[in-house]
């Protein structure tokens, strides 16, 4: 029997089990501007996703004064990040579906006045409730603005310069929780911690006023329900693990009750929405985009990326300030050469990534990462700067290798109109990794730190013949109490340092176990990003 040739017009169609939605007249989420207005467009969200990004760190060196100041105590002060935290893991997928209902540029304008406002509350807060309350509503409105900033910057830009727009927005996401503590420190150190919100109100209005001007409405789809369950089970499920991974350090892990009931909401809630959206007819998230390969491999990709960043990132200050002595402003002076290279890998990467295959690029870049973690295998407590600066620069050009393909070849098969929804996930994934990360290294590091120190002060007995030498018995006497305070300071130093070597050490066997992953990204036919485009 014959057959009809396929039509591929048809196949298209039936591809998307959507039915066509009714548009507004606004421009297309596609409309290309001029290089003039792409160049205005662009400063304006990347100075409300830079804001985001800093806040995401900035807050942290201010903490201690925070906690005199709002009469809190040391295991409540902790909530000022943890709220932030909840809040924007929460509300980040939400982005796409609100973006849809409402207008992407709505949306923006929305969430960068709402953050901004919440800054200025957070800055006046009276009373650690008041600042916790404040922070939930800023990372409630500061969730949408990185996935936003990330499509806005893949629809004004042709697909050729889509390698150097990932480049300025992932210049922007990963530089600003490296120099979010040096500016946090020296605000703090200057005026007071206050200021450590107050100066979002100048970036904030600046932004607003150049996406209002500049940036163009997209389509409204009225049509598209909203699936309150499957968020909701989202929502529990990324709320539970987040406050697991923040608080379980503290808590001694599973040996808590609270930890206990939060990794089986979590377990739960995330079982619950993964049956939910393979059942419902309309779930919260569209399956479209978990049927592409691109994107699933990227998400599995950025997910140990924001292991790599934000878990080094969280081990170096501690280290620098409580083994070296390093004032805080000191310290972010001397991690900034990190997020130079950053910022100079990503700008020479952004003009390469159309020419040389982008898994080669991310190759390079997770070598050259892990090499930096070996070099920091090396660190030691009479080391200058140096090695710091030389380490840090060598990674910092690593990530930007990985950052700016990974996100180009991520989004390069999807239709444009999945683009905010799915920047909305890529954004939750990457802030996942970088909890999972942050929470891995500091249980390492505690647990390191006793075993470290339980077998160095076993060492230390009078039938040890170094213990009676001359210069170690005047200062580290074991037959004084101030010699017995001091030698056991010394040791605790001493374990204190080896455990952290040994979780770069770890950092650096994640890294490259992650390099056979990129078999899994396929680099992009030109039909098939031609195809990505006409679905929209």
């Amino acid at each position: 029997m014959s057959r009809r040739p396929p039509d591929h017009a048809e196949e298209a169609s039936h591809a998307i089990q959507e039915p066509r939605r009714p548009r507004t007249t606004s421009a297309p989420a596609h409309f290309m501007p001029s290089p003039a207005h792409r160049r205005l467009i662009t400063a304006s969200i990347m100075l409300a996703t830079i804001m985001q990004a800093l806040d995401s760190t900035i807050a942290n060196v201010a903490l201690p004064h925070m906690q005199g100041s709002l009469s809190a105590a040391s295991d409540t002060i902790t909530w000022v990040l943890t709220s932030y935290i909840i809040a924007a893991a929460i509300m980040t997928p939400l982005a796409g579906w609100l973006a849809g209902r409402y207008g992407r540029k709505r949306l923006f304008l929305v969430s960068v006045a709402g953050f901004t406002v919440a800054s200025m509350l957070c800055g006046i807060a009276g009373s650690l409730a008041q600042m916790v309350v404040y922070r939930l509503l800023q990372g409630v409105f500061g969730a949408a603005l990185v996935p936003l900033s990330q499509s806005v910057l893949l629809d004004i830009n042709p697909r050729e310069k889509h390698g150097s727009a990932m480049a300025i927005w992932g210049a922007g996401i990963m530089v600003g929780p490296i120099l979010g503590p040096m500016l946090g420190g020296w605000l703090t150190d200057s005026y007071n911690w206050r200021w450590v919100f107050y100066i979002n109100l100048p970036v904030g209005i600046v932004a607003f006023a150049g996406i209002m001007v500049f940036v163009r409405e997209t389509a409204r789809d009225y049509e598209r329900p909203f699936d309150f369950f499957g968020f909701a089970m989202l929502g529990l499920g990324v709320g539970a693990l987040q406050m697991m991974l923040d608080r379980g350090q503290q808590q001694d892990w599973f040996g808590s009750t609270e930890i206990v009931i939060e990794c089986g909401l979590a377990i739960a809630g995330l079982y619950v929405f993964l049956a939910h959206s393979l059942t419902a007819e309309r779930p919260f998230l569209q399956p479209a985009l978990f049927k592409d390969r691109n994107f699933i491999s990227g998400l599995v990709l950025i997910f140990i990326v924001g292991i790599i960043l934000l878990a080094t990132v969280a081990l170096l200050p501690p280290m620098l300030q409580d083994l070296m002595g390093y004032p805080v402003v000191a310290t972010g002076l001397v991690l900034a050469p990190r997020g130079l290279g950053t910022m100079i890998s990503m700008m020479v990467v952004g003009r390469l990534v159309n020419r040389i295959d982008g898994r080669l690029l991310m190759l390079c870049g997770l070598l050259l990462t892990a090499y930096s973690l070996l070099q920091m295998t090396g660190y030691s407590l009479e080391m200058d700067q140096q090695p710091i600066i030389i380490s840090g620069v060598v990674q910092g050009l690593g990530l930007g290798c990985i950052f700016v393909p990974l996100s180009a070849l991520t989004f390069a098969t999807l239709a444009p109109r999945f683009r905010t929804e799915a920047a909305g996930v890529y954004s939750l994934v990457r802030n996942l990794g970088s909890s999972v990360g942050i929470s891995i290294v500091e249980s390492f590091l505690a647990r390191n730190i006793q075993i470290n120190h339980a077998s160095l002060a076993a060492q230390v007995t009078p039938y040890n013949r170094a213990m009676h030498m001359p210069q170690i018995a005047r200062t580290w006497g074991m037959h004084t109490t101030t010699g017995l305070m001091t030698l056991n300071e010394e040791v605790t130093r001493q374990a204190s340092m080896i455990a952290y070597l040994d979780d770069f050490k770890l950092m650096m066997i994640v890294t490259l176990a992650a390099i056979p992953l990129l078999l899994m990204v396929r680099k992009p036919g030109p039909h098939k990003a031609s195809a990505a485009a006409a679905l929209d």
